[in-house]
């Protein structure tokens, strides 16, 4: 089974859009290794420099964000390109309906936590790594200094097509 978690990079906004992930004048784009440098490149956060190619994202296999990650266009697009980047989990509050069910085809896994608790990985200061525990439906946060648990929700369907890599190696195993 995939292993899901890894260092991961804040990103303290709502609503980023499709269009902020992958901006569209990549979509004619052939491949999806064509799209691994402009992921999050139009994405603007107030009150603070962000770099995409910076050293948290460079790293990062976890993206951690606020609520309503994934809207506005429901290209897969903007999907693939956390794919090419290595991204393996998008913990929010909320996601677009079609953007969520494109990362599980995709077989990327999106957690959905309370606010409280990603207040709580807010809090946490400097490197943080996240394990994520499938089965038990557990993550786990660590920075030098605090460890955070949460647990989420994943519908039975939805942890099938996750554990499998996604919609086509489940449909290769059972079809």
């Amino acid at each position: 089974m995939k292993q899901f978690g890894g260092p991961a990079a804040f990103i303290d906004r709502n609503d980023i859009n499709t269009d902020e992930i992958i901006p569209a004048k990549y979509l004619t784009e052939i491949t999806k290794k064509a799209l691994k440098p402009h992921l999050l490149e139009d994405l603007r956060l107030e009150g603070r420099q962000f770099d995409p190619h910076g050293p948290e994202m460079q790293n990062a296999k976890v993206l951690v964000t606020r609520a309503n990650f994934g809207c506005g266009s429901s290209r897969e697009h903007a999907v693939w390109a956390l794919e090419v980047n290595d991204i393996n989990v998008v913990i929010g509050e909320s996601f677009a309906r079609i953007f969520r069910q494109n990362m599980f085809n995709c077989g990327i896994l999106a957690v959905e936590l309370n606010k409280a608790d990603l207040d709580r990985l807010f809090a946490l200061k400097g490197q943080i790594r996240v394990a994520v525990d499938l089965e038990g439906e557990k993550l786990t946060a660590e920075s030098q200094d605090a460890t955070v648990e949460c647990f989420f929700i994943l519908n039975p369907f939805d942890k099938e097509l996750i554990g499998a890599g996604g919609w086509l190696a489940l449909a290769d195993a059972n079809y």
